[in-house]
């Protein structure tokens, strides 16, 4: 499937001085869509937590009337979530992120140890739904969920293409790091998107202000479009539709 994202700045490698910046560890649409200015990015994961699709969403990919469903990180002792941490640049991400997640998403911050695939360890932000907030729809049979992921959508998109982006961006830069909730719960809406005869191109819409990464080595030799499609992934680099360095904030 052919979304058309554009790339956009990821390393390999900390810097000691970028330790001191204030790092967001995305694993959700943050992944693909952060929405906010970024200095550097790296792949990695934390420990002691699992992705699951039980918080409920109703400003962005779903209403009121018919919640979507978003992922969060429950703890898990034995658990590993896999995504990128962003070194924040810009004196709006904060509170972007902060009305966003918390004050829109039913998001509580909490500060956790993040490993980069280099083996390095610092410190990173996370946003985590708990179950006391307003939107917390909880666990559920994966047919159910799937269920509800087909017939929502919100301001910022349908619920199928927040599932299907984040489940594509792991399956290609965690290659062989099998989340079994997150590519269960694709296999089943892929199977209900074309058991209701929905339109998946439809629905993924237009990937607008959605990133991807290539490597930053080969970059200085070919162009992005020639890395992506020669699959190379190491240190990464590029930009957003519409920006030549920097993310626009966008609803997520």
């Amino acid at each position: 499937m052919d979304r058309a994202m554009e790339p956009a700045v990821l390393e390999s490698k900390l810097s000691e001085s970028e330790t001191k910046f204030l790092w967001v560890f995305g694993y959700g649409s943050l992944c693909y869509k952060p929405g906010f200015e970024f200095n550097k990015a790296i792949l990695g994961f934390v420990n002691g937590f699992q992705r699951r699709f039980w918080q409920g969403n109703v400003t962005h990919r779903g209403t009121k009337e018919q919640p979507g469903r978003v992922a969060t990180l429950i703890e898990d002792s034995d658990g590993v979530v896999h995504g990128v941490a962003y070194a924040i640049s810009g004196e709006a991400a904060i509170p972007y992120l902060n009305h966003r997640e918390c004050q829109q998403g039913g998001y509580i911050a909490k500060i956790v140890d993040f490993h980069s695939e280099k083996g390095e360890c610092f410190k990173v932000m996370i946003y985590v739904a708990c179950p006391a907030n307003e939107h917390w729809l909880g666990d559920s049979e994966i047919d159910d969920i799937a269920g509800e992921i087909i017939s929502s959508k919100g301001p910022s998109g349908h619920n199928v293409e927040y599932l299907i982006r984040l489940a594509e961006f792991m399956r290609l830069h965690f290659p062989g790091k099998h989340d079994a909730h997150l590519f269960s719960l694709e296999d089943r809406v892929l199977a209900l998107v074309k058991e209701n005869q929905m339109c998946l191109d439809t629905l993924m819409g237009s990937g607008e202000g959605c990133i991807t990464f290539i490597r930053r080595a080969n970059s200085r030799e070919t162009s992005p479009t020639q890395d992506r499609r020669n699959g190379r992934q190491d240190t990464f680099e590029g930009t957003t539709e519409g920006s030549s360095s920097r993310l626009r904030c966008l609803n997520i």
